[in-house]
């Protein structure tokens, strides 16, 4: 590595990451139920919306618990029944805004239906995150500043790429989605990145509900030659940095929590392997 640290970044960068990890690792906000679908424990929902779904079809309230099913009599399928609950949260406020998007339902590690993005956290049900720590030649590390309009953390500091696996989409496949919307990266671009891995289940109370999420990463060393470019409109500037300039950032707390915790473990990953002194 020719940048050059302080002495001590490395029991740092430890210590921060060990400090991070435990903060995100919360309880369901306060009156929250376990959250069945189709029987497989699925997620944790909040007071607010299991107010707001009281008689909708497919839906029975328990004192201890919520489920959710198809509604036989209805005639509605499993996904019909979650399309009219996320319908019903935003009409009743308790969505943070609208995606288009549909994400997979999953409990007791199987996939069983789909629904919208946005409905996702007031039933705290499990994502998964695709991140990408992007290296150039000389060991300085792209990274991304969120635009403002985005819902959740706008303006601040992000890793290169980063986003949800959508409805039915293999994890490798979203990283490279992701990677071209975000950073206009080809799959020639990424042909010798690690494998993706989990670096843990992430448990963090938000406004709007509960993010349960899975947080992988997958790293690369993006040839000289590679400019990233966003094209999707939800990054408003990338930038190169190096170790120190990193440090200062993430000691200035200018990073999503989220990225923070894959940068920080990137980081130690350099370390194992001699390429961060």
């Amino acid at each position: 590595m020719k940048d050059s640290q302080p002495p001590d970044l490395a029991p740092a960068i430890s210590a921060r990451y060990q400090q991070l990890a435990k903060r995100i690792q919360q309880l369901p906000p306060g009156g929250s139920r376990p959250l069945t679908v189709a029987g497989k424990v699925a997620g944790w929902i909040t007071a607010k919306a299991t107010a707001h779904l009281e008689g909708l079809p497919g839906i029975c309230i328990e004192p201890e618990a919520v489920h959710i099913t198809a509604a036989a009599r209805q005639r509605m399928s499993l996904n019909s029944v979650l399309a009219q609950l996320a319908i019903s949260l935003k009409d009743t406020g308790c969505l943070r805004g609208w995606r288009d998007e549909l994400l997979d339902v999953i409990g007791e590690g199987q996939r069983l239906a789909v629904i919208e993005r946005a409905a996702v956290r007031p039933l705290g049900l499990l994502t998964k995150a695709v991140h990408l720590n992007a290296w150039s030649p000389d060991g300085q590390l792209w990274i991304a500043r969120r635009a403002l309009n985005k819902s959740t953390d706008p303006g601040m500091w992000d890793t290169l790429v980063g986003g949800l696996a959508g409805a039915g989409e293999n994890l490798d496949a979203s990283l490279l989605r992701e990677s071209n919307e975000e950073a206009g990266l080809l799959p020639d671009d990424l042909e010798y990145r690690s494998p993706l891995r989990i670096i843990l289940r992430m448990h963090r109370r938000l406004p709007e509900g509960y993010q349960v999420e899975d947080v992988l990463v997958s790293d690369c060393v993006l040839a000289q030659s590679v400019k990233p470019q966003n094209l999707d409109g939800e990054v408003s500037e990338i930038k190169l940095v190096n170790i120190s300039e990193l440090w200062a950032m993430v000691e200035a707390s200018e990073f999503t929590r989220e990225a923070e915790l894959v940068i920080l473990e990137g980081l130690q990953k350099r370390m194992r392997e001699g390429l961060l002194l």
